[in-house]
C-alpha cells in the first residue's frame, strides 16, 4: 500500500474530513531490541534457572533474540528448518558429550569402504585399542570400514558415534548401534563441528573425498587459528603408501608453488606404526596442556612449569611470533580466566600469524625439562 504523503502545510484539524470508514491501522511491529522485549527475554532466562546478568545467560538471551528476529527478517520455511535443525543437533550432541567431560577424546577419520581384511583396517583396530588403553575415548563417524575398526579397538564403552544419513553405503556399525553415545546428524557441517570441537587429537586413515574434506578442513582451521592446536597423525597399514603420496602432493603441488608456508607441513605427522602415532599424541601433552587468547595475548597453559632459561631461549627462537619485539613470560592466570587456574602459563602477544610455527613452538615446549 502506498504511504499517504505528508503535506508541508496541513489543513486545520476542523477541516480534516472524518475517515470513519477507513480500515483499521496496522499495529506497529515491536522490535526485538525494544526494552520491554529485552526484559521479557531476560525473564524467560530466569524462568528456566538462568541468570541474564552472567555471560552464559547473556549468550542464551542473544540466542533467543536472534531466533525472534527471523520473523521480521521474513526468512522462508526452508531456511527456518535448516537453522532450527542445526541448533537442535548441536544442543543434543553437546549434551551427550557433556556426560563424559573428563576422558581425553580422539577423532578417527577414514574410509567407510575399507574391507575388514585390508591392512588399514587392522592398523585402525590396533591404534584405537592402544589409545583406549591410555585412557582415551574414540570418536568416529559410526559407519563401516575405518569407522568400524576405530570402534572395535576400544569397544563400545569407550566409543562415540557421530553418524550421518546417506542414501548409499553407510549404516551404523554393530559396535556402536543402539548406544546412548551414538548421535545422528542431518548436516555435514554440524557433524564436522562436533568431530573437531570435542577431540584433543585427530588420526586420519586413508579414505576418499570425505576423508580428504575432513582432513583439509581441519588443517585449514588449525592453520588459520580458527581451531585449537591438536596433534594430527596420518596413519595407515603396513607397507601402504597413501600418506607418502599425500605428502608428496602437499610439498610439490602446494609448497613448491608457495600456496602454503614451509612451517605448515608441521601441522601433521606421518606415522608408520600405531605405537609411533600414540606416542606422538601423548608427547604433545607432555608439558603443553591447552591454550586460549585474551585479546591478542596467547596464553599457553602448562602441565608442568619450565625454567626461565628455557623461556628466554624459546622467546629468542620464536621471536617471529611475538608482536612488537616483545618477550615470552611465565605467569599465573589472567583475571578473566576461570578454568585451570592452578596451571602455570607461558604468555606473549601473538601477531596472529604463522600457526605452523606455533605448532613448532609447542613441540619445543614439550621438549623442555620440567623446572
Amino acid at each position: 500500500m502506498t504511504n499517504r504523503r505528508q503535506e508541508l502545510d496541513p489543513t486545520l484539524k476542523a477541516e480534516t474530513p472524518a475517515l470513519t470508514d477507513a480500515p483499521p491501522e496496522q499495529r506497529a511491529q515491536k522490535r526485538v531490541d525494544d526494552p520491554d522485549m529485552t526484559a521479557r527475554l531476560a525473564q524467560l532466562v530466569r524462568d528456566v534457572g538462568g541468570d541474564p546478568a552472567t555471560f552464559s545467560g547473556e549468550l542464551v538471551q542473544d540466542l533467543l533474540a536472534s531466533a525472534l528476529k527471523l520473523i521480521p527478517d521474513g526468512r522462508n520455511t526452508g531456511e527456518l528448518k535448516l537453522i532450527t535443525a542445526a541448533v537442535k543437533e548441536l544442543r543434543y550432541a553437546f549434551r551427550v558429550f557433556g556426560q563424559y567431560p573428563e576422558p581425553h577424546k580422539i577423532t578417527i577419520f577414514g574410509s567407510a569402504r575399507t574391507p575388514t581384511d585390508h591392512p588399514d583396517f587392522a592398523a585402525t583396530v590396533e591404534f584405537s585399542r592402544l589409545m583406549a588403553q591410555k585412557g582415551w575415548m574414540v570418536i568416529t563417524g559410526a559407519g563401516g570400514g575405518i569407522m568400524e575398526a576405530g570402534h572395535i579397538g576400544p569397544g563400545r564403552d569407550k566409543s562415540f558415534g557421530v553418524a550421518i544419513r546417506l542414501p548409499f553405503e553407510q549404516s551404523t556399525n554393530q559396535v556402536i548401534a543402539g548406544d546412548s553415545k551414538l548421535i545422528h546428524f542431518r548436516y555435514f557441517f554440524t557433524r564436522k563441528l562436533m568431530f573437531i570441537s570435542q577431540s584433543e587429537a585427530v588420526a586420519l586413515f586413508p579414505g576418499g573425498f570425505g576423508t580428504m574434506d575432513e582432513g583439509f578442513e581441519l588443517l585449514t582451521l588449525v592453520q588459520t587459528g580458527k581451531a585449537s592446536m591438536v596433534p594430527i597423525v596420518l596413519c595407515e597399514g603396513k607397507d601402504q603408501t597413501y600418506w607418502e603420496e599425500f605428502d608428496h602432493f602437499v610439498r610439490k603441488g602446494l609448497l613448491d608453488r608457495k600456496l602454503i608456508s614451509p612451517e605448515d607441513t608441521s601441522l601433521y605427522k606421518i606415522c608408520k606404526t600405531s605405537e609411533e602415532a600414540v606416542q606422538h599424541i601423548l608427547d604433545f601433552y607432555r608439558i603443553y596442556h591447552s591454550s586460549r587468547y585474551v585479546k591478542d595475548d596467547l596464553i599457553i597453559r602448562l602441565n608442568k612449569p619450565i625454567s626461565q632459561k628455557d623461556v628466554d631461549r624459546l622467546s629468542e627462537r620464536f621471536a617471529s611470533l611475538i608482536r612488537d619485539g616483545g618477550k615470552m613470560t611465565l605467569r599465573g592466570p589472567y583475571d578473566v580466566e576461570d578454568d585451570h587456574l592452578n596451571l602455570p602459563r607461558l604468555c606473549f602477544t601473538h601477531n596472529r600469524r604463522h600457526y605452523g610455527t606455533v605448532r613448532q613452538l609447542l613441540d619445543a615446549i614439550n621438549a623442555c625439562d620440567p623446572a
